[in-house]
């Protein structure tokens, strides 16, 4: 260790902050009146789309009208009652997936304070599928939306080594000259279909 390291440690050393309380998170969060609206604003302020769905027969026609569903090659889905052309169970190596044009999966809720959809690997073989599809799609029961983070994180269990992520909005990035680029390094875009 340096002299100077070791003179700036013994300076930092010397100061000791006081303890303080942590706040109390027992109080009321942000509630929404109409949370689907909510969520469908933030999430189309991210740059995602959301679609209010009767049920399953009402997704698979507004897919029809995406020209991104018409046009892929390669549809892995994993939602029940709407079909794909991929097996996702069938490939072995998660890199040969680069090549999937759209994805359509579960999503287990979703929060109206951020757009954001809490995905897992349960049942998916591949979680690279969430980010490598150059078109994401996920579909979650409007009785399955929270208002805020505090709710969202209350339905979160750890009990086993597992993988979740909360999504919102197509891949995006404003790194170079601050200019927002969609779909820089994953998905180009994302629709989310709030079902019920």
């Amino acid at each position: 260790m340096t002299a100077a390291r070791k003179v700036i440690l013994a300076a930092i050393r010397q100061h000791h902050l006081p303890e303080a309380p942590l706040p109390s998170l027992d109080h009321g969060w942000i509630q929404f009146c109409d949370a689907r609206a909510q969520f469908v604003s933030v999430l189309e302020s991210v740059g995602g789309r959301a679609v209010l769905a009767a049920d399953l027969a009402a997704v698979n026609s507004e897919l029809l009208l995406l020209p991104v569903w018409s046009s892929a090659k390669k549809i892995v889905s994993l939602v029940t009652g709407i079909a794909g052309n991929t097996d996702l169970a069938q490939i072995d190596d998660p890199h040969t997936t680069e090549d999937i044009d759209f994805a359509i999966l579960p999503g287990e809720f979703a929060v109206s304070e951020n757009g954001a959809v809490w995905v897992t690997d349960f049942a998916v073989k591949h979680r690279a599928i969430y980010f490598i599809a150059q078109h994401l799609a996920l579909v979650v029961s409007a009785s399955n939306l929270v208002s805020n983070m505090h709710e969202a994180y209350r339905r979160l269990s750890f009990d086993a080594p597992s993988f979740g992520a909360f999504i919102s909005g197509p891949s995006k990035t404003a790194d170079i000259e601050q200019s927002l680029v969609i779909g820089a390094h994953g998905p180009r875009s994302m629709t989310v279909f709030v079902v019920g």
